[in-house]
């Protein structure tokens, strides 16, 4: 029995005025494949909130770190779109850092090396911090040295300012005690170093209708007004962001120990502050698409039509989950990845299978439930589409192409 424990209050500032914004029901934990279709599942409720205090957006439940990311699931190396972004930001820091030799990059949930591998085959020295052991000996048959450890602020005691660069992709949100961890980030880096951190902006998540974004991994959910509060209570100054479009829409934040604060920081500080009560209208927008999609599914398969799902991802959990679709709507969910082929989807239970199965099969229409990654899909999936086959992308809108 997984141990699951309601929080009360802000997991940055510490603040209790707690306002919701979203409840998503009792779902199940987004990356527990089974491996038959006949496995129990567990359940917990999955409540989003924002702090009044210091804008951050959070759910208010705890699954043990343990649980969640011991064995993982997710190697970031199966999405062509993630490791070109991990080869531009490297490259871009190996010239602007003049990284070399005698550098030192740290990557924090490192997963299978996907990134260090562009600073290691420049001759850059990297270290992987990852959790997740089988993901950690992924990376070091790729020869990266990697610590299979939770990132804490003890770990990074023992490799106090050794780092001229450290990455933080798609993490802070995983972290329940984020003042330790931001903490710990500080006082890895060299005087002069850079931390750049890339996390899903909640703007776009709550303009984009980005609800299947929300699940137990993710704790919380960045603005840059929240993140600016967080990082300077450790001594840290965010001196550059930039939106980027990966994951629906990211922010990629640099910071350091006294970084001069650049102009695009305070550009979406001052647009945050504008649109207050964004999130208050979310959670009507997003029972409305719920509506839409599952009328448009109905109709489809009133009329005889076969559907299946493409991407057994950690968002596609939420989204069958709050929208109540499984087995009687979708035939299987086709995935690139081979850990997840054979297994089968949280809670509803649809088998997982090899992309090559929707041309083998040919169902009429297929969910998009990665939808992040769409152009990539769509673009891998060409001889499926040029023989009828149809997609239907669920996220802000439901549109079919």
């Amino acid at each position: 029995m997984t141990t699951f424990t309601t929080r009360t209050t802000c997991r940055s500032c510490g603040g209790a005025a707690l306002d919701p914004i979203l409840s998503l029901g009792d779902t199940p934990l987004a990356n527990a494949l089974a491996d038959d279709a006949d496995a129990p599942d567990e359940r917990f409720p999955l409540d989003l909130v924002v702090c009044r205090d210091c804008t951050l957006v959070q759910i208010t439940g705890d699954v043990p770190p343990e649980t969640l990311f011991r064995n993982y699931v997710y190697f970031t190396s199966f999405s062509d779109t993630a490791l070109e972004n991990a080869r531009s930001i490297a490259e871009r820091l190996i010239a602007e850092r003049r990284l070399g030799a005698d550098s030192l990059v740290i990557e924090i949930a490192s997963n299978d090396g996907y990134l260090l591998q562009h600073y290691l085959a420049r001759g850059v020295k990297v270290l992987g911090i990852e959790p997740a052991r089988n993901i950690a000996e992924a990376a070091r048959k790729k020869g990266i040295e990697t610590i299979d450890e939770f990132f804490t602020r003890e770990l990074a005691g023992t490799l106090a300012r050794s780092a001229d660069v450290i990455h933080a992709n798609n993490v802070l949100a995983h972290v329940a005690y984020l003042n330790g961890f931001v903490d710990g980030i500080g006082l890895v880096l060299k005087d002069g170093g850079v931390a750049s951190i890339e996390v899903p902006y909640v703007r776009d998540l709550v303009e984009k209708l980005e609800f299947d974004t929300i699940y137990h991994e993710h704790l919380c959910y960045f603005s840059v007004t929240a993140l600016d509060a967080l990082f300077a209570r450790h001594g840290l100054t965010i001196g550059e962001v930039e939106r980027i479009p990966i994951h629906g829409g990211s922010l990629r934040v640099f910071a350091g120990r006294g970084m001069p604060r650049g102009e695009s920081v305070q550009r979406l500080l001052d647009e945050e502050a504008a649109s207050p009560g964004a999130y208050h209208r979310f959670g009507g927008r997003v029972r409305a698409l719920r509506d839409e999609l599952r009328a448009a599914l109905a109709r489809l398969k009133a009329g005889g039509k076969h559907i299946a799902a493409y991407g057994a991802s950690a968002k596609g959990t939420t989204l069958l989950s709050f929208t109540g679709i499984g087995a009687e709507t979708l035939d299987f969910v086709a995935d690139r990845s081979t850990v997840k082929q054979g297994k089968f989807t949280p809670g509803t239970r649809l088998p997982i299978v090899a992309p090559e199965e929707l041309v083998a099969r040919m169902p009429d229409y297929v969910l998009l439930l990665s939808w992040n990654f769409a152009e990539e899909i769509l673009g891998q999936q060409q001889e499926y589409r040029a023989r009828g086959g149809r997609f239907i992308i669920p996220v802000p809108e439901v549109r079919i192409v």
